[in-house]
């Protein structure tokens, strides 16, 4: 286990430019998981951390002492509280934290199986929702678009629940990079849309598209889509979140699938 004690220690400025900076997990290809629960979730998926930081106060707390057990000693740091603080955007969180690597996904040369396309979807809540919604749908493949929300931002994260470790998470991809490599058909939901989700066949493998909040489906999407497809909402709301929307047409695929 290393002690860091000063704020001026180079690997201590690192996690802190992490910490602030979507920018700065770019450049250096790696992130923040904060809290037991993704802490946990990686360590049963992906094994060890690059770095397991804990202020020295959390190691008390059963369930942190129990994570820091499972981490190689080497790769332990300890921090003051007072120095942990500025890394964190938990609420009453413990102070813990994995560092670990990006992963930058693989792009495949033909897409024969289920997946999400998020274009330009921008809420981090609505990206890590989504995300959750496929790894439980067991949709394994998601290809951000430009526009879209950093997968790997402490929020999507934390909306995520550790849904990324079982998810090829693909970023910046375009539609010329990704629709000619989509064997299956293309969906869309749309409010003018003739055909309901519910008289869609979905009992084989689908490419969903889900667009930005306020702009919907790009152009560069739509004119690919070979079926729109409507949710009814007979309640008469305006349009549905898409976050929720996506978790309504990915079970309903589940559902048939089961039937």
């Amino acid at each position: 286990m290393k002690l860091i004690s000063s704020k001026d220690n180079p690997f201590y400025k690192r996690l802190k430019a992490l910490a602030q900076s979507n920018q700065q997990r770019r450049k250096l290809g790696q992130t923040l998981l904060e809290g037991v629960h993704l802490a946990d979730a990686y360590l049963g998926a992906l094994g060890q951390p690059l770095v397991c930081v804990a202020a020295e106060s959390a190691l008390d707390n059963d369930e942190v002492a129990q994570i820091w057990a499972r981490v190689e000693a080497d790769r332990r740091v300890c921090l003051p509280e007072a120095l942990f603080e500025p890394l964190s955007t938990l609420v009453n969180g413990v102070s813990l934290l994995f560092v670990v690597e990006m992963p930058s996904g693989r792009l495949p040369s033909s897409q024969t199986t289920d997946c999400v396309i998020l274009d330009a979807v921008q809420d981090a809540g609505n990206v890590g929702s989504i995300l959750r919604s496929a790894a439980a749908a067991g949709v394994r493949d998601v290809y951000c678009m430009s526009g879209t929300a950093l997968t790997w931002s402490s929020k999507v994260l934390r909306s995520g629940m550790g849904a990324h470790f079982s998810l090829n998470i693909v970023e910046h991809c375009t539609p010329d990079s990704l629709a000619p490599r989509l064997s299956v058909p293309l969906l869309a939901t749309s409010l003018q849309a003739s055909t309901s989700l519910y008289e869609q066949d979905l009992r084989h493998p689908v490419a969903w598209v889900f667009g930005n909040e306020g702009a919907g489906v790009s152009p560069h999407w739509l004119e690919r889509v070979q079926t729109p497809i409507r949710i009814p909402q007979p309640g008469g709301m305006e349009s549905l979140n898409v976050a929720a929307c996506a978790a309504i047409c990915l079970f309903e695929a589940v559902r048939q699938r089961l039937s």
